[in-house]
């Protein structure tokens, strides 16, 4: 793709009428490559780990895979996370009903290629986001995670990290707790 001027409705048909998924930011469009078996494994367990426990706490919340695709409208950008969280209604973009733009909650593996741009520009994408409170990267290439959250009335995001089997993650943004060694379940790091 060597445009740089494609228009949204060009990006959505171009889209449905492959089997290919792209990344849209303000023209460009950018395919999205296959991951490894651990990132498939990872986001799995969390989506499945988020969803069982919001499932139990009833709190009107819905985890969302990476099948499905976030809006970012005031930067005009789409994307895939490898999870995400919406609570209340599903609220979807004016340019693709198919695209949630409220998440509470995005969790991204990450991947040699991918960190520096997760960490980076992707984030600053995801923090125009105005209800987003969580953002949750996942190593896949040992038993860690980074947490920020977005303390409330603020613009001040507080970073924490939990490490190894024996912890636990705590999303803050949703109360859940989830043991490290269940998110990491079949993963392995050889």
């Amino acid at each position: 793709m060597e445009r740089s001027d494609y228009s949204i409705q060009e990006y959505r048909e171009l889209e449905q009428q492959s089997d290919i998924k792209y990344e849209y930011h303000d023209g460009e469009l950018f395919a999205l490559a296959g991951g490894t078996l651990n990132h498939g494994l990872l986001s799995g367990n969390i989506y499945s780990e988020i969803r069982a426990g919001l499932a139990t706490a009833g709190k009107g919340c819905k985890a969302l895979n990476s099948e499905v695709k976030l809006a970012i409208e005031t930067v005009n950008s789409f994307v895939y996370p490898d999870a995400m969280v919406v609570c209340g209604e599903v609220q979807t973009s004016q340019h693709d009903a198919n695209a949630v733009i409220s998440p509470i909650l995005i969790v991204e593996v990450l991947s040699k290629s991918t960190a520096d741009y997760d960490r980076g520009d992707k984030f600053h994408l995801y923090r125009q986001i105005p209800g987003l409170q969580e953002y949750v990267l996942v190593e896949q290439s040992r038993a860690q995670v980074e947490l920020f959250y977005k303390r409330p009335q603020t613009d001040l995001w507080q970073i924490t990290r939990t490490e190894g089997f024996d912890s636990e993650l705590y999303l803050q943004s949703l109360d859940l707790k989830i043991p490290m060694k269940d998110l990491y379940f079949d993963v392995n790091f050889s």
